[in-house]
């Protein structure tokens, strides 16, 4: 049913008591489920890959064909809000997530989980977007502060449990059950949702399906994706196909722009762009993303395939980066209205800036705990980075525009995440290779230091060939976690470059749902 008429004139009161607790819990967890997906995977992808038979370069086709689906059903998000309600599209959303979920965790061939996760990601698109709908919608305008604070914790609690639940469930039984698990939370907060919401569902309108703007998302995006996932093995643009890609990407990008500005029914709003807060928090949010992003799938493959971690130590490790964020999410929420949201991200990036250049300064011998608290202290910046931007991003906009901001906010924030493991896994790889033969080059019977090393090793019995052997091996060490430094590196400076932009944004920043009190 569509929602009645005077849904426009006296939106529907805010829920109260138990029934918006129960509410903010299920859509918690369907938005937990949906970012927990985006990083579980990260310290399983060794895994996955040495159980389908293939490299751990192609496991990342399990992240990224994901957040390709993902990619591409985010800005259709206010399109299906309007045409089915915003109630429909959000459960539906949930199930397709639950049901190809499990299908992930029975597939038996790379090609098969990769299908999997594409639809997989297809379900999850709207999910988060539409959670942050509801979410403002059911809350009273005074306490909108708190429900954006809440809906980011679940989005910054995730990546904490993600690597540890991932390792720990992959160590202990078997990679499958990082999808399984989704299944009964996913069903419960489709059924609590729709017992809540069923008679709130959104006004609907009868609208045409832009074919042609449909068409060109898909194949752009797609090719887009394809390139950034295939361009390391092929050697870029060397590569007929990774050129094709590349120009069918860039033609279909650049004519889906102009035909969605002049559709009459177009996918995607893309006149939210001419909101200047807008623009500049998407922008800044992608960006970031792709920083941040960059760091956290390096991370755990370094330690793994570098320094020996099991996934469970990886994800460990990773960990603690979730926990000065969870704490400071309220606090940023409850006060959103009385910062300065500029220094505020200001201050976040600062800190991400400092923390990269503080692990660009490790080598191989770096312990445990050592590894810890630089991940710990970035904390502070991911509540100070997520809360802020998405205020501003949704300041001044009309609350029947939420689903659509939301939308093509996060379809921005996932294409710079997809950007970033396709680049700095190429850039890890690359600067590895290059260290690697600045390395070799001093491992020569004229330099002391080395023959003097294989000389110690042949007293210890090894055979001239073992003894190069462990030579390349240290070598290879050394090589990657000088590469795995200059990644760091890179995202510190792109973290400075940013702070720039922020203050282009313009005060005030309204409230949560910009007018969604008028």
């Amino acid at each position: 049913m569509a929602a009645t008429p005077n849904d426009d004139a006296q939106p529907l009161k805010p829920l109260q008591g138990g029934a918006l607790v129960l509410l903010t819990i299920a859509v918690a967890f369907s938005t937990f489920m949906e970012v927990l997906d985006m990083t579980i995977v990260n310290v399983s992808v060794p895994h996955i890959a040495g159980s389908l038979g293939v490299s751990p370069s192609e496991g990342t086709w399990t992240i990224s064909s994901y957040a390709l689906a993902s990619a591409i059903m985010q800005p259709l998000t206010g399109w299906l809000a309007r045409r089915f309600g915003e109630v429909k599209t959000f459960v539906g959303s949930v199930l397709l997530f639950v049901l190809f979920s499990m299908l992930c965790g029975l597939a038996t061939s790379m090609p098969m989980l990769v299908i999997c996760r594409l639809m997989q990601g297809a379900g999850s698109g709207p999910m988060v977007a539409l959670s942050l709908s509801l979410l403002l919608a059911s809350y009273p305008k005074a306490k909108q502060g708190i429900a954006l604070a809440l809906w980011a914790m679940t989005v910054v609690v995730a990546p904490i449990f993600g690597p540890i639940l991932g390792g720990w469930l992959t160590d202990n039984f078997s990679w499958p059950w990082i999808f399984y698990i989704n299944v009964p939370v996913g069903a419960l907060a489709a059924i609590v949702t729709w017992v809540l919401l069923r008679k709130r569902e959104t006004k609907t309108f009868k609208m045409p399906i832009d074919v042609i703007g449909l068409v060109l998302l898909v194949v752009g995006v797609g090719a887009l994706q394809f390139m950034l996932d295939n361009g390391n093995d092929n050697d870029w643009f060397a590569s007929p196909m990774i050129l094709a890609l590349g120009i069918t990407a860039l033609v279909c990008l650049t004519f889906l722009i102009v035909w969605e500005l002049y559709a009459k029914h177009p996918v995607i709003e893309l006149s939210l762009f001419k909101s200047r807060n807008f623009t500049v928090a998407v922008v800044a949010l992608s960006l970031g993303m792709m920083a941040f992003f960059g760091i956290n799938v390096v991370f755990p493959l370094w330690l793994q395939i570098t320094l020996g971690y099991t996934a469970t130590w990886a994800g460990l490790a990773s960990a603690p980066v979730g926990v000065l964020a969870f704490l400071m999410a309220p606090i940023i929420g409850a006060n959103i209205q009385r910062l300065e949201l500029r220094a505020v991200v200001t201050f976040a990036f600062i800190v991400f800036a400092a923390t990269s250049f503080w692990f660009a300064s490790f080598d191989s011998s770096a312990s445990f705990s050592t590894l810890v608290w630089p991940r710990f202290v970035m904390g502070i910046g991911i509540a100070c980075f997520f809360i802020p931007l998405n205020q501003m991003y949704l300041s001044g906009l009309g609350a029947d525009q939420i689903a659509s901001a939301s939308g093509l906010a996060n379809f921005c924030r996932t294409l710079g995440s997809s950007v970033s493991t396709a680049a700095t896994v190429t850039l890890w790889q690359h600067r590895g290779d290059y260290h690697h033969a600045v390395l070799t080059e001093h491992i020569t019977p004229a330099a002391p230091a080395a023959d003097g090393f294989l000389q110690q090793l042949q007293h210890g019995g090894f055979s001239l060939q073992q003894s190069l052997g462990v030579v390349e091996q240290l070598i290879s060490r050394e090589a990657l976690t000088l590469a795995v430094n200059d990644v760091y590196l890179v995202c510190a400076v792109m973290f400075l470059a940013m702070i720039p932009l922020l203050w282009l944004a313009r005060p005030p920043f309204g409230n949560a749902s910009g007018a969604a009190g008028h």
